[in-house]
């Protein structure tokens, strides 16, 4: 197995979200930076943080997330942080404005897809995504399935 590159060494997935992949169709995805607190950080090195059913907002000129579940730090002391608190994500204003255009289009959201390390800072991939409909849930299961089948075909085989 080859050794890692430095780059992929400093990239660390700390949490992934798949229900997004499962519920929307992603089309562009950003790289932004997200202010937190201490014991918020210290509890990410943990482990202790959830994507799940988080969206991204833009307000006023800046971009927010909601919805993501920072559980308390474990070795916390007087110090604490609210878990579901929303929190400011960091962009250039020009990539600012490109998602103003993109969420303004119908149908179009902000999800976070992962959250990971990089270069020890906490990064987010946010993606502009598309809500899937029932019949598209049902094909992308069934594509899964077959190709799962195929594959296991051609090992069986060998």
């Amino acid at each position: 197995m080859a050794d890692k590159t430095e780059r992929e060494r400093a990239h660390r997935v700390i949490a992934e979200n798949r229900k997004a992949r499962h519920d929307y169709h992603v089309l562009e995805t950003w790289e932004v930076g997200i202010v937190l607190l201490g014991t918020e950080v210290k509890a990410i090195r943990e482990g202790r943080v959830n994507l799940r059913d988080s969206y991204a907002r833009v307000e006023d000129g800046e971009v927010f997330l909601y919805n993501v579940n920072i559980s308390p730090y474990s070795h916390r002391g007087y110090a604490d942080h609210e878990p579901l608190r929303r929190r400011k994500l960091l962009l250039h204003r020009d990539e600012i404005r490109k998602l103003i255009g993109k969420t303004v289009e119908k149908g179009l959201t902000l999800v976070p897809v992962r959250m990971y390390f990089k270069n020890g800072r906490v990064k987010i991939a946010v993606s502009v995504a598309k809500g899937k409909k029932d019949y598209d849930k049902r094909e992308t299961i069934k594509r899964r399935e077959t190709d799962r089948e195929t594959r296991a075909a051609v090992k069986s085989r060998r």
